[in-house]
Formats: C-alpha cells, sequence, structure tokens
C-alpha cells in the first residue's frame, strides 16, 4: 500500500471523527460514514460484536475499507456494568447527562472503574480488532470540561479526572488513545 491509507469511520458522530483524527494523525485519512447511509444496529453482547457489526456494514456499502469503535465505561460496584450499554444506560433516547446521573446515583466514590474500547478494521484483506483499557475510580465529584460522556466522573491515577487532562494527556492514557495506538502501529507495519 503506497501513500496514507484512507479509512472510512463508522460513525457521523463529531467527538469521534476528530478524536479519530487526532490519535492516528498523519498516519491515516480518516473519511466519515457518507450521508445517507444507514447505521446498523448495535445487536451484539460485546464491544468486538459491535464495532465488528459496525465495520463490516461500512465496509460493505462504501467499499473502502472501514473501522468502527465501539466503547463504554463498566464500575465494579455495577459487576462492569453498563458496559456495552453505555450510551443507553439511563434508557432508550438517554442523553449524555441522563447517563452521567444514573452511573454517579449508582456507583460509590472511589469505586473502581474502567473504560473500554475495541477497534474492528474491515476491509478486502480481512478484518482485525484493536483492544484498549484505562483503569481509574469513581470521583466524589464531577470535574473538568474537557471530553464527553462518563468522564467528568473518571479519576485518574493523581486525581484528576479525564475531562481535566489535556487531549496529549487523555490520548496517551485512554482506552481509545490504547486501541488507536495499535491501528496505527498496524497501518504504519505495511499491512
Amino acid at each position: 500500500m503506497s501513500g496514507v491509507p484512507r479509512l472510512v469511520l463508522a460513525t457521523r458522530n463529531p467527538h469521534k471523527l476528530r478524536e479519530f483524527a487526532r490519535l492516528l494523525g498523519d498516519a491515516v485519512e480518516v473519511v466519515p460514514l457518507p450521508a445517507g447511509l444507514p447505521s446498523p444496529e448495535e445487536t451484539g453482547e460485546t464491544f468486538a460484536e459491535n464495532a465488528l457489526i459496525k465495520a463490516r456494514a461500512a465496509f460493505a456499502a462504501t467499499g473502502s475499507p472501514s473501522f468502527a469503535d465501539d466503547s463504554g465505561i463498566g464500575a465494579e460496584a455495577l459487576g462492569w456494568r453498563p458496559g456495552v450499554y453505555s450510551a443507553r444506560y439511563a434508557g432508550p433516547g438517554a442523553t449524555d447527562e441522563d447517563n452521567l446521573a444514573k452511573f454517579e446515583a449508582e456507583v460509590p466514590a472511589g469505586g473502581a472503574l474502567r473504560y473500554t474500547c475495541v477497534i474492528a478494521l474491515a476491509g478486502p484483506d480481512g478484518e482485525r480488532l484493536f483492544e484498549g483499557t484505562c483503569d481509574g475510580v469513581m470521583a466524589s465529584a464531577r470535574s473538568g470540561n474537557r471530553g464527553f460522556g462518563y468522564d467528568p466522573v473518571f479519576e485518574l491515577p493523581g486525581g484528576r479526572t479525564l475531562a481535566d487532562v489535556s487531549d496529549a494527556e487523555k490520548d496517551a492514557v485512554s482506552h481509545r488513545g490504547r486501541a488507536a495506538a495499535q491501528l496505527r502501529a498496524f497501518l504504519g507495519a505495511g499491512s
């Protein structure tokens, strides 16, 4: 493969588009899922299954190598839930604020948390999975104005939340940053 690979990111979520463009840098040209293509229903029971559903659908619809991620948070106090249901934890149509409020009400401060991200790559050469995790604890109160989702309560070692740290700091330790680093290394290997 010569030049920079062009990959379709199987989402139109602007947060994820910006984050992946930053995480993959000049290793990949990241393009959004074209308008008008339906997003498949995420029916998997694991992050890997959901990421593959989305990557396969994007590849089938566009004919271009495609990638997708599925990610979420788990709390030890909740048996590592909400997991794949993180985006709809407070129910269908729930907002980030709804999900975060429910999570705060159910998880005690100091409780163990884990973010997980699985990236699926689908293309003419087959499929690959890349997984990253990030461990932390439940903050005693929300902090920070960066990030999104559960970041304001996800406390890293040292006492700052993922919403407190810079993009560069977050990219170095986050679940998505770790999975994207694996994808970037794989693509750099000239697969």
